[in-house]
């Protein structure tokens, strides 16, 4: 048996085997909603879903049998479609489902339903294959709906910032991450909180150049400040109070992700120096 892969159970071969049915409720390129009702008489059937934009929602009520979620971008190039990454991020109400990767039959477990409900994003290659649905056997369905978002993103985003050791950004990072990050902000940490694979760090900003949604909200009052969480892996040691930041990072599926995070004091000297020697990327406005 291949490591990290599960088994395929008698069960889940014979879903495999069986025939697909055609789009339960509604369905576009987007996002989709369908029933396991449909399946009520024909509780092997598995239905093929195609989903091919760039992000979207899925809910399944009822669930029973399976589904299968083929996530394809709608993008020319192939060779594109390899550096990317398909992150998804379950409802904390979704149930009633295991959710797997499928490659050429072959699964890997990546959701139990228990999971499910903490809401944290997970993210794959899209080489990996595609979601494989499975609905878990209860008397009573009428309370249980699977449901998530999902989002494609670049591979390093994806996958990377989840997974990769928490190691200081080089000088050209660090430029870099200030001119394509979804924000940038100057702060501090105010508090810090470890759960599981992820730690969440409250963050303060004293001043904030770019956000790309609002994942950083203002507090008011006569000394403007923003406020909001941001993730990390749970490897990075941090400290509430402990001194000033540029923090950069990406924003996926709502959630504020770090990645560059130099004390405040080294950007002004590193992006001084490339000021003068002509070498920053991008300028930002540091009044």
């Amino acid at each position: 048996m291949t490591a990290g892969h599960l088994p395929c159970f008698a069960g889940v071969l014979l879903l495999l085997l069986c025939g697909t049915s055609r789009a339960q409720y509604s369905s576009d390129q987007c996002s989709w909603r369908g029933s396991g009702l449909t399946h009520e008489l024909h509780t092997r059937d598995v239905e093929q879903v195609y989903l091919r934009c760039s992000q979207g929602t899925l809910e399944w009520l009822y669930p029973t049998g399976a589904i299968v979620v083929n996530l394809r971008p709608n993008m020319d190039s192939l060779a594109a479609r390899r550096h990317l990454s398909v992150c998804i991020k379950p409802s904390r109400d979704s149930q009633g489902t295991n959710i797997y990767l499928d490659r050429a039959g072959e699964l890997r477990l990546l959701l139990r339903e228990q999971e499910q409900s903490l809401g944290r994003v997970h993210c794959f290659g899209i080489q990996e294959g595609a979601l494989f649905v499975e609905a878990i056997p209860h008397r009573d369905i009428s309370r249980r709906i699977t449901a998530f978002q999902y989002e494609f993103v670049s591979e390093r985003q994806g996958l990377d910032s989840l997974d990769a050791p928490c190691q200081p950004c080089s000088d050209q990072e660090v430029l870099l991450a200030v001119c394509t990050s979804d924000f940038v902000g100057r702060g501090s940490i105010s508090t810090v909180e470890k759960v599981e694979e992820q730690t969440s760090i409250t963050v303060t900003l004293s001043w904030l150049y770019r956000q790309k949604s609002r994942v950083f909200l203002s507090g008011g009052g006569r000394v403007r400040r923003w406020m909001g969480h941001v993730q990390m892996p749970t490897q990075c040691e941090v400290s509430p109070g402990d001194g000033e930041y540029l923090f950069t990072g990406t924003v996926r599926l709502g959630e504020a992700w770090l990645s560059c995070a130099p004390r405040y004091e080294d950007f002004l000297r590193l992006y001084g120096e490339a000021v003068e020697q002509g070498t920053n990327p991008c300028h930002i406005d540091m009044s």
